[in-house]
């Protein structure tokens, strides 16, 4: 019996069978575990996805730069991570819309096309970087980009096309439960790391002390944990998926479960770095930190091919998880916006607008990363300025929406506690993400 039916047999007054005796707890909990099973998804792809290709550089550049002496700003983003998409399942398990069709319809056609906007842009430009690093790690491996990066368009554009959400939830959580190979490789690259736990529990500074370059680095992590398109896409997924009041608590579970593992997995490429600095790996003057040089450094000084090639293996992994996600929150907010049918439940025949920009997101930032000389390097630092502009408003519409007590009622709105965190938050990532976008200009 699936959540809708015993949505339905609760609003008619039938109670479901009771289980039969002397097997009561076993069957509690495995109902329990059945339920979760069928909510879990947005949460833990929201979270792991937002490790993409660029988080990979990021993070390792950070154990590269500071060792292990940032471990503590991964538990401090934890609850952050956590609250902001608390609000976006809130908000779309009590509406069943989209994050774009509420900002459309509760402050106006304006404020809407803003939104949407700003959106597509930042969107593309992150595709951009995704597509960038599956040719950087198609090169390190001996494939040649122009076969690779229309291979992997072309499959993310035929999992995304089956006629079936569950289909594609499924085929995206294969590729989050790949991450756990980052803390397979974390044994061997953490031996040596210098006090590890004691600098996750307690904050300490960074190498060389808090510099410009550190406070670069750290307000980029910060960056990377919450970006726009995670609010747009886990609302959209909650309502494609429709969820229901009471599958609320299992939701926060998943979202908490995909909180928890993207820290955890961001640890992971941190130590890589930090193994990487310690075996004596330098960055030639001019370069920027590249994953797939640092992969090739480790399985030549003592880690072994499968450390090297895991590690290239799974930066494919996060830039095709980041695709997938940030295209379909693209084409959602799109839909949602226009009034098209926007299903990953239909199929392209009912639904081709949908289908069509999520298609069309795909295949134009594939293509644009094979156009020989292509200004990446630009598109790169773009995505770190139009995403440190876009983001505070984002959050802000978020929790406007989420203390509207005629859209919510009082059993969904937000709590006086609520409210303070969120500003924190919010005030907290306006500030950080504001510095970054002017460093970034600043120093170009």
């Amino acid at each position: 019996m699936n959540l809708i039916e015993n949505d339905n047999f609760a609003n008619k007054g039938v109670s479901t069978p009771p289980p039969p005796k002397g097997r009561a707890v076993h069957s509690r909990w495995t109902s329990r575990l059945l339920l979760f099973l069928m909510v879990v998804g947005p949460g833990v792809i929201v979270m792991v996805a937002d490790n993409d290709a660029g988080a990979v550089s990021t993070y390792t550049q950070a154990g590269y730069q500071y060792g292990t002496t940032l471990f503590w700003l991964m538990l401090i983003l934890l609850p952050c991570t956590y609250f902001v998409q608390e609000m976006v399942v809130r908000l779309g398990i009590a509406t069943g819309e989209g994050h774009a069709a509420m900002i459309y319809k509760r402050f106006g056609k304006w404020w809407g096309v803003f939104s949407l906007v700003d959106l597509q842009v930042v969107n593309f430009l992150t595709l951009v970087t995704e597509f960038a690093a599956i040719s950087m790690v198609a090169s390190a491996m001996g494939v040649p980009p122009l076969i690779a990066v229309p291979f992997m368009a072309l499959a993310l554009i035929a999992v995304a096309s089956t006629g079936s959400y569950l289909r594609w939830e499924r085929a995206t959580i294969a590729l989050c439960i790949l991450n756990v190979v980052w803390l397979l490789i974390a044994i061997p690259l953490g031996r040596g790391a210098q006090h590890p736990v004691r600098n996750m529990l307690l904050p300490t500074a960074p190498l060389g002390g808090f510099t410009s370059d550190a406070m670069f680095l750290i307000i980029a992590i910060v960056g990377t944990t919450i970006a726009p398109w995670q609010l747009f896409f886990q609302q959209s997924c909650v309502a494609d998926k429709r969820l229901r009041f009471s599958d609320l608590k299992w939701e926060r579970l998943d979202t908490f479960i995909g909180s928890v593992l993207t820290q955890v997995f961001a640890i992971a490429m941190m130590l890589a770095g930090d193994a990487a600095r310690r075996h004596g790996m330098t960055l030639q003057a001019g370069k920027d930190f590249d994953p797939t040089v640092m992969a090739t450094f480790l399985g030549t000084h003592g880690f072994g091919p499968f450390v090297r090639n895991s590690i290239l293996l799974l930066t494919v992994d996060a830039a095709i998880l980041g695709a997938t996600a940030i295209s379909l929150s693209s084409a959602w907010a799109y839909g949602e916006v226009k009034g098209w049918p926007h299903s990953l439940e239909l199929s392209v025949r009912k639904a081709p607008g949908f289908y069509a920009i999520y298609a069309l997101c795909v295949a134009t930032a594939a293509g644009l990363v094979l156009i020989p000389k292509a200004p990446l390097e630009l598109i790169i630092i773009s995505v770190q300025v139009v995403a440190g502009i876009m983001l505070p408003s984002a959050i802000i519409f978020l929790q406007l929406l989420l203390n509207d007590k005629e859209l919510l009622g009082e059993r969904f709105v937000n709590k006086p506690w609520n409210n303070w965190v969120n500003w924190i938050i919010i005030i907290l990532l306006f500030s950080l993400s504001f510095i970054l976008a002017a460093q970034v200009f600043l120093q170009r």
